[in-house]
């Protein structure tokens, strides 16, 4: 009986092995859940697997000093199908990146520069977050909110990696204020007052 069992797992896990090395991007055909349709192979160059942007800084000089500089799919098609993707994270001082959630992807952040307090908020409502210097390494689990921001008076500088080739992202306060999301029903939804929304929209973009 277990080697009958046995051998239905090895039937079943070989099933879902992938029949492909690899599925680079084809960036001019349809992208669905599963991500872009595959390059044909005879397509495909040494190029499709590097990726040389993270090597630049970006731009920071914005509201929120900070820039993410990413390396998903869409730039990067080598990573398509693989369920892996990086991103570089710039920080001015004072630079934030704002409450955000990646509903396709958990999250690793390695400091290389500077100094960053980074935290997530569990589906219990619990915090987590921590001071972190050049060298800590701190995860964020799939879906949950979280945040960075430099917490030194220099700029940071910090590499992310994704369990994911396209992870996915929405903004909190863009979600609520940088829209036409009628004001009167985030008043309700969050109990801020009409002034507060207001304001926010103003400075987002909003109306409504």
């Amino acid at each position: 009986m277990l080697h009958i069992i046995f051998l239905f797992s090895l039937l079943f896990s070989s099933s879902h092995a992938s029949v492909l090395d690899f599925c680079v991007a084809d960036l001019m055909g349809p992208i669905g859940p599963a991500g872009y349709s595959c390059k044909k192979p005879a397509k495909v160059t040494a190029d499709d697997f590097v990726f040389s942007g993270l090597g630049i800084a970006g731009n920071t000089s914005n509201l929120i000093k900070a820039a993410v500089t990413p390396a998903f799919d869409a730039q990067f098609p080598g990573v398509n199908g693989l369920g892996i993707s990086m991103a570089r994270l710039d920080l001015a001082a004072d630079g934030v990146i704002p409450l955000h959630t990646h509903p396709g992807a958990s999250e690793v952040l390695v400091v290389v520069q500077g100094s960053i307090c980074a935290g997530f908020i569990s589906s219990a409502n619990t915090v987590y977050f921590k001071s972190l210097k050049t060298g800590d390494i701190m995860t964020f689990p799939q879906g949950l909110l979280h945040f960075q921001l430099n917490s030194g008076g220099s700029p940071a500088l910090a590499f992310v990696s994704f369990s994911s080739a396209n992870p996915g992202l929405q903004i909190l306060d863009f979600a609520l204020f940088a829209n036409d999301f009628p004001s009167e029903l985030i008043e309700k939804t969050t109990f801020l007052d009409d002034a507060q929304v207001k304001k926010l929209k103003a400075v987002l973009g909003g109306t409504g």
